[in-house]
């Protein structure tokens, strides 16, 4: 599986932006799709992640209330939709494929990364 990670770029504070994250292969319906991020001198962390059918989700607490992940199976995409922003959500993110919701980062395929940057 191979993934490619967009729509980064630089928003003010309070503003949105929507991730996506298009994946290649025929199995991505199979997968565990999630989100991570690292900040500048920061340890990567997980955001979001969702199960293969879309019903089941799961976030990190920092984002709960403003981040929303979803996934069309139809399009090997899933989203990450991003409401009020703040400026310690300034990272690159990326999407990640996997057998299992975990958040310890244990999934089997990485996209390459996409920047987020908020302004205060």
């Amino acid at each position: 599986v191979q993934l490619q990670a967009s729509g980064g770029g630089l928003v003010q504070a309070g503003g949105s932006l929507r991730l996506s994250c298009l994946a290649s292969g025929r199995t991505f319906s199979s997968y565990v799709m999630a989100w991570f991020r690292q900040g500048p001198g920061k340890e990567r962390e997980f955001v979001a992640a969702i199960g293969w059918s879309g019903y089941l989700t799961r976030y990190a607490d920092s984002v709960k209330g403003r981040f929303t992940i979803s996934r069309d199976n139809a399009k090997n995409t899933v989203y990450l939709q991003m409401n009020s922003l703040k400026p310690e959500d300034t990272a690159v993110y990326y999407c990640a494929a996997g057998k299992s919701m975990v958040i310890d980062g244990g999934y089997d395929y990485w996209g390459q990364g996409t920047q987020v940057t908020v302004s205060s």
